[in-house]
């Protein structure tokens, strides 16, 4: 991914939620670097990955990151130099049912990795995972990084506060800290299959009829994976600079669509003449209209999404086809 050589050659990283969408990518990528990886997940050697071949490479912990003692003693054993904090509650309506999981996990699952690190001399750089959620409702678009964090929704909320106490430990204790807030990630790897592209992706394969909880109209930022992680590792390898640290980055590709109009796209890569879906117009608390500007990241991080639309949801819709082929 155009890293310069052997930035990551044997660091010491770690990786929490390193099972999830986008831990699974990354990590594999990490791996692929010859980083030294230390993952950390409350559900471990999951089947069917994009990692699940390569997991004896990985050092793994399985664990909650709500449990300070295991985080100090991942990090102090292994003299991590790198964190990526992607272990979250990463469902809206799973954070809606049971705030306090989502707040525990998000926000004080948060502190402790901050406070971790802050204790740990080899640590050079810690990455928050937040999410365009973060900046909440705003009729101001697309977000920009100054943006008030203003989460109004549990799962929102949680966000803007891990993005404020990520803040707060680079202003009090120098923390080398980043915070990425990216919009929807789509790719080989997500099994979460209340998502959209999954979602739609699952019902083709067995003819079955998407329902869509929304009026279809919403517009979101979608992004490629493999386009965040290369951001996520670039962001980590600039960390020495002064002027990236303490920063929040969006991620965005700057073309919002909306979910009607990014089925459109999908059915015709994936050759449906005649898509089966119904739309419920029953989506609680969502924002209507969310996406972000990422000319902070194309300026101080010189970072650019290498995959359109075309070529993002041709590779992801072959993974699955792979995917559904073995499980069926």
């Amino acid at each position: 991914m155009g890293m310069n050589g052997n930035f990551w050659k044997n660091k010491k990283v770690l990786v929490t939620g390193y099972e999830g969408f986008l831990g699974s990518n990354l990590t594999r990528e990490l791996i692929r670097l010859k980083a030294d990886v230390s993952g950390l997940d409350i559900l471990t050697r999951r089947k069917d990955t994009v990692l699940s071949a390569e997991l004896d490479k990985v050092k793994i912990y399985k664990g909650s990151v709500e449990d300070f003692n295991l985080v100090s003693r991942i990090i102090g054993e292994n003299k991590i130099e790198m964190v990526f904090h992607l272990a979250a509650t990463s469902l809206v309506g799973e954070a809606l049912i049971d705030p306090l999981k989502a707040f525990s996990t998000n926000i004080c699952g948060t502190w402790n990795i901050l406070e971790a690190a802050r204790k740990s001399k080899p640590v050079k750089a810690v990455i928050i995972a937040s999410s365009d959620k973060a900046y909440g409702s705003q009729s101001k678009l697309p977000y920009r990084e100054d943006s008030p964090l203003s989460g109004a929704h549990p799962y929102d909320a949680s966000k803007s506060c891990a993005d404020i106490l990520a803040s707060t430990y680079y202003h009090t204790y120098g923390l080398p800290v980043s915070v990425t807030r990216c919009g929807n990630i789509y790719g080989p790897g997500d099994l979460n299959f209340s998502r959209l592209v999954p979602d739609a992706l699952r019902c083709i394969s067995r003819g079955k009829r998407l329902i869509i909880r929304s009026d279809g109209k919403f517009t979101r930022d979608y992004i490629y994976v493999d386009d965040i992680v290369s951001a996520y590792l670039l962001l980590a390898s600039k960390m020495k600079d002064p002027a990236i640290r303490g920063q929040a980055f969006n991620f965005s590709d700057e073309s919002p669509l909306s979910v009607l109009a990014l089925l459109k796209e999908l059915y015709r890569y994936a050759g449906i003449r005649n898509p089966d879906y119904k739309i419920m117009n029953q989506a609680k608390y969502e924002i209507k209209h969310q996406y972000l500007s990422a000319a902070k990241a194309r300026k101080m991080l010189k970072w650019r999404p290498r995959y359109d639309l075309e070529e993002g949801l041709m590779r992801t819709i072959k993974w699955y086809k792979d995917y559904f082929a073995k499980k069926y």
